[in-house]
């Protein structure tokens, strides 16, 4: 069934045996082992067709195994996904974006580059020599950056815009890191890729930003500090702030109050408020473009 291994310690011998090797290796690799991995721990074809027939080893890709049951979580299929693609391999394009967080959910079947030619059933490899790699969770990726460049190729132009933006706020990359990134893959469509003017937090605030671009006002400062308050946008040479409002987040008792407190501050401060809502993006677009433009005196 396989060797023991004896630890001597100060005190006592431990002795390991192969499926505490096994067990302790697969905690480090969210359940997931590699065939290599088996034999490096002394199992060979025998010992690995009993520990399958016996449920402790189960088949998830050629070569690739789940220790005790099949993973239910995104992250061991993640990582039986990259290990079964071999040792350069990485987690990519919408995988990778949803183990940053970066977009809401994670796809329904695992993304991976390789710089070899692989075609495994349940897995959407990507083949690319440089895959600017990093660790996450203990699974290889792509890192933020590269995972943007990826999902320029995958994402539609508002989906993207949110991805870069989530990456941005929560300071996973740079707009310079980025920029420096871009100019090595100059063939990608990458041209939503450009931060302008700070990151935004909503869709909402993705939707002021192209209902701005839309009607050819200048665009503001995004996500600023004015008087003690993060406000969602502000002209600073007009001295004018604008909130975005939606009924989500807007429309409590305790809301209601906190936003007249805040606008009083910022007024107090030579910064009045100027709300828009969604509805009105929506629905009275044209309306509030010539009442801004007017504001602004454009």
């Amino acid at each position: 069934m396989g060797r023991v291994w004896c630890v001597e310690s100060h005190s006592q011998t431990q002795v390991t045996t192969p499926d505490v090797a096994l067990a302790e290796l697969a905690a480090r690799q969210h359940g997931v082992v590699a065939l290599a991995q088996l034999q490096a721990l002394g199992l060979g074809a025998g010992a690995i067709k009993y520990r399958r027939a016996i449920g402790r080893l189960h088949l998830l890709h050629r070569g690739v195994y789940a220790v005790g049951h099949r993973p239910p979580s995104p992250l061991a299929r993640a990582m039986a996904a990259v290990v079964a693609c071999g040792t350069d391999a990485v987690l990519s394009h919408r995988s990778a974006a949803a183990l940053w967080r970066i977009v809401p959910r994670w796809p329904s079947t695992v993304e991976v580059t390789s710089p070899t030619k692989h075609r495994l059933k349940g897995i959407h490899i990507h083949r690319s020599p440089n895959a600017d790699a990093t660790i996450h969770y203990g699974i290889p990726v792509t890192t933020p950056a590269r995972t943007l460049v990826d999902l320029a190729d995958v994402l539609n132009p508002k989906q993207l815009t949110r991805a870069l933006n989530e990456a941005l706020v929560q300071r996973l990359t740079t707009p310079k890191e980025l920029t420096t990134l871009l100019t090595r893959y100059p063939g990608r469509r990458t041209s939503q890729l450009t931060p302008e003017r700070g990151a935004t937090r909503s869709t909402l605030e993705d939707d002021f930003v192209r209902f701005l671009k839309r009607h050819d006002l200048p665009l503001p400062e995004l996500n600023q500090t004015i008087a003690g308050h993060e406000v969602d946008a502000v002209y600073r040479e007009h001295r004018l702030v604008i909130e975005l409002d939606s009924r989500q987040f807007h429309t409590t008792p305790r809301a209601f109050e906190q936003d007249r407190d805040r606008d009083a501050d910022l007024l107090n401060a030579g910064f009045p408020t100027l709300r828009i809502t969604n509805h009105r993006l929506k629905h009275h677009a044209i309306h509030e473009a010539q009442r801004l433009k007017e504001i602004l005196g454009l």
